[in-house]
């Protein structure tokens, strides 16, 4: 595929999963290492048409700060693709639990699919709980779907709710349209939340802020498909060390600051 095409690929494909978005688009910018002004606009363009997702932000931030970008990137794409969160999550899930989740998530499907003796409650926010489903029935995890209007009913009949964050700041997260409201119900019923946070979706402060200040830009925030979330709804975090508290996040961040990519691209 040309670099263009692959670039156009990223920017459509909001759906697909992080670990593939960031191996694509790491591919496509290869072919702009040697053109630091195509590569400045490559990125400013590939984080405008793809704002929610962190691992770009923190792609994208390494290249443009490296001294050698080709390698840059293919070290991110191996840090990616070894990430060991999902195995850390599914050796920390209290045995025999109910666990509610929102959505078809990344990291979590992989966890749960690893362990068999607990039960998963999906709500449907974005209509992939059915085809989540099937996923984890076929893989011997008993999993119910549940529709949007379930979310409260379905929080209140688990042991815990797995939240997993497209990105995370300082004090707030971005996951799932309806994670906020799931955290919400379980602090006030008294049941533990736990976030996952994969490579690459932990960002410093300033990269953080470029990213929500863009969000806030968005009309209906009601109608979209990720919210914002406050880390004081969350209980522990699941990252690349393992069960950590959500305060003790930001020590684990490696996205460096790229000045270049707060300015939008505006083709």
């Amino acid at each position: 595929m040309h670099p263009i095409e692959r670039l156009r690929y990223v920017a459509r494909s909001s759906g697909a999963p992080q670990d593939l978005l960031v191996s694509e688009t790491a591919g496509a910018l290869l072919s702009f290492a040697d053109d630091p002004s195509a590569l400045v606009t490559a990125c400013r363009r590939i984080v405008s048409r793809q704002l929610t997702s962190g691992a770009l932000w923190w792609l994208c931030s390494r290249i443009l700060c490296a001294p050698d970008p080709a390698a840059e990137a293919r070290t991110a794409i191996e840090e990616i693709d070894s990430d060991p969160t999902a195995r850390h999550l599914a050796a920390a899930l209290p045995d025999d639990a109910t666990i509610t989740v929102l959505g078809w998530q990344q990291l979590v499907a992989s966890a749960l699919a690893r362990r068999g003796d607990v039960s998963v409650l999906v709500v449907d926010t974005l209509d992939e709980a059915a085809s989540f489903v099937r996923y984890l029935e076929s893989r011997d995890v008993d999993a119910t779907e549940v529709p949007l209007s379930g979310l409260g009913a379905a929080v209140a009949a688990s042991d815990l709710v797995v939240c997993e964050a497209s990105a995370v700041g300082s004090s707030s997260f971005l996951a799932v349209a309806g994670a906020r409201a799931a955290a919400s119900v379980a602090r006030t019923a008294g049941l533990p939340v736990w976030l996952v946070a994969g490579v690459g979706r932990l960002l410093p402060a300033r990269v953080w802020e470029a990213l929500e200040s863009r969000l806030d830009l968005a009309d209906d925030p009601w109608d979209a498909d990720d919210e914002v979330v406050p880390l004081a709804l969350v209980d522990s975090a699941v990252a690349r060390t393992g069960l950590v508290a959500p305060d003790s996040l930001q020590r684990l961040v490696d996205c460096p600051i790229a000045p270049e990519l707060f300015k939008p691209d505006v083709t």
